[in-house]
């Protein structure tokens, strides 16, 4: 009852501000704008619509990615053990022989490649960035719509074609492309060097191709909302940090895809039209191959030109969203808010002239190693600068430890966890020796699949109500978190062991190493513990679809108490996303706990003799 007499009167300044009061217009509840259930929840042009297409997408593929991990890790960690009762799934892949059935091992690289592909890609970048970009910029800057709702729901249907696409690719005869998920020549640019080179690469790198056209077209959209349709007040320094994490991501999409799509059609004519841009003496079966003067090494440049802000169009958003969350649930204003926008602004930029740190081992000149090893320490300044704020702005704070603000405490830990091992991967001298170890796979799984995940969760627990106009339960919620947050330790922790002793990554079985194999019951534990974390993630899922037909009901505009705009639009949505005038932003978006006050939305006015929240706080 307290939290809805603290918003009557913020209550009565905004149906003054907009015209809009819940009570008198409940039947414009949820998007009724258009006709008809395709119009509605198909071709739907609303930006709210969009992001939940987007995160049910991404939620159908992150099972898809999660449940192919699996499988691989059941035969990491039980390469002697009968797998014929996976055959009515798998199919032709489980070979039996002498009544055992062991995983075909193309089929083990298809797994590992297509785990990579769809949680980077398809989860990571179009699930997080796709949704919360979508949900969040028009309502927080005060918009109607995107800048261009049509070529927002284009870029929804260009990811939806990809994944089509690469659905596809599972259920050919020759099976999806297995040659990593980094698609290194020569075994993506030559059809005849793997099974999975061939038909299955084509259309990975069609799915590929599509979904770039959706990263652009959304990025596009995103950057010229945030620069045009800003309502009045919102300068660029009362934006939220959600808003500036989502423009850097889009200004980074659209400057690094376009190089991976070029290396892609390269890739193509070298497959397909006798061209050498990545082959060069070549022999298969004994045959040398005619083309000459490519390089490899070629490829890897335009590549990793994506691949390394690819980590940070992956991270940013999730540190948007952790920033929101940790100042909303912890009551406090976010501590040192232009150091971090300035620090957000410096990971985009470093974030492209780090890209080699990826190549230590492919015979890049030491000294221009060097270069990168300066570049890539560097980056930790910033990114550490957001650690020390985070942390500081939870420090004496009135802290709600619900399900969101947990996952936003989880992010960080993972986030610092996984950042300190980044620095010894990014001095070359220790990469030479970690380079392609399980300490690898340990490091970027920690700082950019599980933090990125622990963001996303922190957004979507938080935003569920403004997406759905329900709660997700805060009990599952909770066995959610801390299992997820013990598993994804127990897993990926001991893989800092075992690479730091030498045992190489991708590897189908270690059976038959002597130097490797006594690491088999450690395989066997993380195993186990990735089974457990994905029973939790389908939890998560079932959480997910009940709540939003049975979950607890939103009855106030601004549940959490938040001071930014979204949570002033009318429960459920409207079409335009306010009935009315659109809010004026008076005051920067953390004016927490100020002058006697809990919080202070961006709408109020300020008082006479107020001091801006950003001038004190900054």
């Amino acid at each position: 009852m307290a939290e809805v007499k603290t918003l009557t009167h913020e209550e009565d300044i905004l149906i003054e501000e907009t015209g809009y009061d819940d009570h008198f217009h409940d039947h414009h509840h949820g998007d009724k704008y258009q006709s008809g259930f395709i119009s509605n929840y198909i071709f739907s042009m609303d930006h709210k619509m969009i992001a939940r297409q987007f995160l049910i997408t991404g939620i159908f593929w992150a099972f898809i990615g999660a449940a192919m991990s699996i499988i691989f890790r059941l035969q990491l960690g039980f390469p002697e053990s009968d797998f014929q009762w996976l055959k009515p799934i798998l199919g032709k892949w489980i070979v039996v022989e002498n009544g055992v059935g062991t995983l075909a091992p193309e089929f083990y690289y298809a797994l590992v490649t297509m785990h990579g592909t769809i949680l980077v890609f398809f989860v990571l970048t179009a699930g997080l960035s796709g949704t919360f970009s979508n949900l969040l910029i028009p309502l927080q800057l005060g918009a109607r719509d995107m800048a261009s709702p049509f070529l927002n729901m284009l870029s929804y249907w260009f990811f939806f074609l990809a994944g089509v696409v690469m659905f596809y690719s599972l259920f050919i005869s020759t099976g999806p492309f297995s040659g990593g998920w980094t698609a290194y020549p020569p075994l993506s640019a030559l059809p005849q060097a793997s099974t999975g080179s061939g038909t299955g690469m084509t259309l990975w790198i069609v799915s590929l191709v599509l979904f770039v056209v959706s990263v652009l077209l959304g990025g596009i959209n995103y950057v010229t909302t945030v620069l045009n349709l800003r309502t009045k007040g919102m300068t660029l320094w009362r934006m939220p940090l959600t808003i500036w994490a989502f423009f850097v991501t889009a200004i980074l999409g659209i400057l690094s895809f376009p190089v991976l799509a070029s290396g892609f059609f390269m890739l193509t004519f070298d497959r397909a039209l006798g061209t050498s841009f990545f082959l060069s003496e070549i022999f298969i079966e004994g045959q040398a191959l005619e083309r000459i003067g490519g390089s490899p090494v070629l490829y890897q440049h335009l590549f990793w030109f994506l691949g390394h802000p690819e980590v940070y169009i992956i991270i940013l958003p999730a540190m948007g969203l952790v920033s929101e969350v940790l100042s909303v649930h912890a009551r406090k204003p976010i501590f040192g808010y232009k150091a971090m926008v300035l620090s957000i602004l410096a990971i985009g930029f470093l974030s492209f002239i780090v890209w080699a740190h990826h190549m230590f081992m492919s015979g890049v000149n030491p000294f221009i190693s060097n270069f990168f090893v300066v570049f890539t320490l560097i980056i930790a300044v910033p990114s550490a600068v957001k650690v020390f704020n985070w942390i500081t702005t939870i420090y004496g704070g009135n802290l709600r430890l619900n399900t969101p603000m947990l996952f936003a405490i989880g992010f960080v830990s993972m986030f610092i966890s996984g950042g300190l091992t980044g620095i010894f991967l990014g001095n070359s001298a220790i990469d030479i020796q970690l380079h392609d170890t399980y300490f690898v796979v340990a490091h970027f799984h920690i700082v950019m699949g599980i933090a990125a995940f622990f963001g996303m969760f922190a957004g979507i627990y938080h935003w569920y109500p403004r997406m759905f106009g329900r709660f997700m339960n805060e009990t599952l919620g909770k066995i959610h978190f801390w299992g997820t947050l013990v598993g994804a330790y127990a897993i990926f922790w001991p893989m800092h062991y075992i690479g730091m002793a030498g045992v190489p990554r991708r590897y189908y079985s270690f059976d038959t190493f002597d130097a490797f194999k006594h690491f088999g019951e450690m395989n066997q534990f993380i195993t186990v513990a990735a089974i457990i974390v994905f029973a939790l993630q389908v939890l998560f899922i079932v959480n997910f679809f009940y709540s939003i037909f049975k979950g607890k009901v939103q009855t106030t505009r601004n549940p959490w108490g938040a001071t930014t705009l979204e949570w002033s639009s009318p429960i459920g949505g409207v079409h335009g996303n306010w009935e009315g005038k659109i809010p004026t932003v008076h005051r920067w978006a953390y004016d927490y706990n100020k002058d006697d006050r809990e919080f202070v939305p961006q709408y109020i006015p300020m008082e006479e003799g107020e001091v801006a929240g950003e001038d004190v706080h900054v």
